[in-house]
């Protein structure tokens, strides 16, 4: 018992003087300590010095940022959560603290002196201090410093801190995963903890919300929809529709923007435009109409007349059909002699 009292005593001496031989590895195992309740260490000036001080054999990443409602940040407010899930995801992917990384945040409400002393007149701002000991030092102990603007859209504010008087810059914030890309190109040889963002329960829960509302509304007017969904009028009528849109010009009109009418001059108007690059917005409509006849008489002639069993009326019909056919097609070739005056053919009553 008395040998185990004196090796305890004895590792004890060992392991205090090892530490204050080390401070730079005590003052981790203290901050790391520290950041395993939060997503990031919570600094003041004292303590940011302390972790930020040199040597240190470990690297810092540190966020200033301006969240209180006051400053009205709102690009420090908006990254913030951003922040922290790159400071939750690497504390939890990296047990072991084999990248010998930490994360810190400072407030300017907590840290005014420090902003003062590094010159920073802007908010947020995240440093990344290497280490000057050990196999990962550098020569420059300088921090490395984040660029909030590189590649992101001008939507939202970065505040300016100058004289206490805020004004606006418009940034969104980055993501998570564009910090932490910054942060492993400039920690080389060393585990890199992937990035992993809580669970969203709300959209979870509502997706899933959605989701069996769409199921019972379908359930319960499926009854009375399919019947419509699957008719095959409905279809034929909707790609008649389709096709007389898009062979009449419609899309053109759309494209080019071309006028629904001009002026002839004359004190009346153009309804079909000369050439085939151009056409009015009334001339597509009109074609439409034309190809719409073509095709109904098509349709009544090859399905409607057949099926009446009165043979004058069927006659009649055929008859009333067979010339309404010959008037519109008539009038279609009159429209592209119109368009182009060597057109050669021609159909009466439009000679």
């Amino acid at each position: 018992m008395r040998f185990l009292a004196t090796l305890a005593s004895a590792c004890a001496v060992v392991a205090g003087v090892l530490a204050a031989q080390n401070p730079s590895a005590q003052r981790f195992d203290n901050f790391r300590r520290i950041g395993q309740s939060s997503p990031t260490i919570q600094l003041n000036d004292a303590s940011y010095k302390q972790l930020t001080a040199a040597p240190r054999d470990y690297s810092v990443a540190v966020l200033l940022t301006a969240v209180a409602p006051r400053f009205g940040c709102q690009l420090c407010s908006e990254f913030q959560p951003e922040w922290d899930i790159v400071g939750r995801s690497w504390t939890k992917g990296d047990k072991n603290a084999e990248s010998r990384l930490l994360f810190g945040t400072l407030d300017f409400a907590e840290g005014r002196d420090t902003f003062v002393s590094l010159g920073l007149q802007t908010a947020p701002v995240l440093l990344l201090f290497p280490p000057t000991l050990g196999p990962h030092a550098v020569s420059s102990p300088e921090p490395l410093r984040f660029d909030f603007s590189s590649g992101l859209v001008k939507t939202r504010t970065l505040i300016h801190l100058t004289n206490h008087q805020l004004t606006a810059r418009y940034f969104s914030p980055p993501p998570a995963e564009q910090v932490h890309g910054w942060l492993a190109r400039h920690l080389p040889g060393r585990p890199h903890p992937e990035i992993k963002r809580p669970i969203n329960y709300m959209r979870w829960a509502s997706g899933i919300t959605f989701l069996l509302g769409i199921c019972t509304v379908a359930v319960t007017a499926g009854p009375y929809v399919l019947p419509i969904l699957q008719s095959r009028n409905l279809w034929a009528a909707g790609t008649m529709i389709a096709i007389l849109l898009f062979t009449s010009g419609h899309m053109f009109n759309h494209i080019r923007k071309v006028p629904y009418v001009v002026g002839n001059g004359r004190g009346g108007v153009d309804l079909f435009a000369p050439g085939f690059q151009t056409q009015f917005g009334l001339e597509t409509q009109i074609i439409a109409a034309m190809y719409g006849i073509l095709a109904f008489g098509t349709i009544a002639l090859a399905t409607r007349v057949p099926r009446m069993t009165d043979p004058r009326a069927q006659l009649v019909a055929a008859l009333v059909w067979c010339v309404v056919m010959m008037v519109m097609s008539s009038f279609l070739l009159s429209v592209f002699r119109v368009k182009n005056s060597g057109y050669p053919f021609s159909l009466p009553p439009f000679m």
